[in-house]
């Protein structure tokens, strides 16, 4: 069986360096998961981590890597994390195609 993929952007690999490098830790991973809650039923959580678990999801792009655990998995297959810049401030968005509807702050979501 194949595992649910989920892709890190560029932008959002340089930005997940920008910021292990200013923790000092070398070698903290990003990890994304999935919880219930949010404006829209489901959110997205993202944090920093020192250890991938045995049944994470392990997504590596230019040095970095991204972790995610197996529970949030199927809310994200064929998802990507990226990270974008504006007037309104920068932030993580995961692009989700699973996703039938968001809200306006765009961490929260439905399936």
């Amino acid at each position: 069986m194949d595992q649910p993929q989920v892709a890190l952007s560029a932008a959002a690999a340089a930005r997940v360096a920008t910021l292990v490098a200013k923790q000092g830790k070398p070698g903290l991973k990003l990890r994304l998961s999935v919880d219930g809650g949010g404006c829209s039923g489901f959110q997205y959580r993202f944090g920093f981590d020192e250890t991938a678990q045995p049944d994470d999801l392990v997504v590596s792009r230019d040095g970095v890597s991204m972790v995610v655990d197996a529970v949030s998995l199927p809310f994200l297959e064929g998802a990507v994390v990226d990270y974008v810049e504006s007037l309104g401030g920068s932030s993580f968005q995961v692009i989700n195609p699973n996703a039938q509807s968001s809200c306006g702050c765009g961490s929260s979501f439905s399936i």
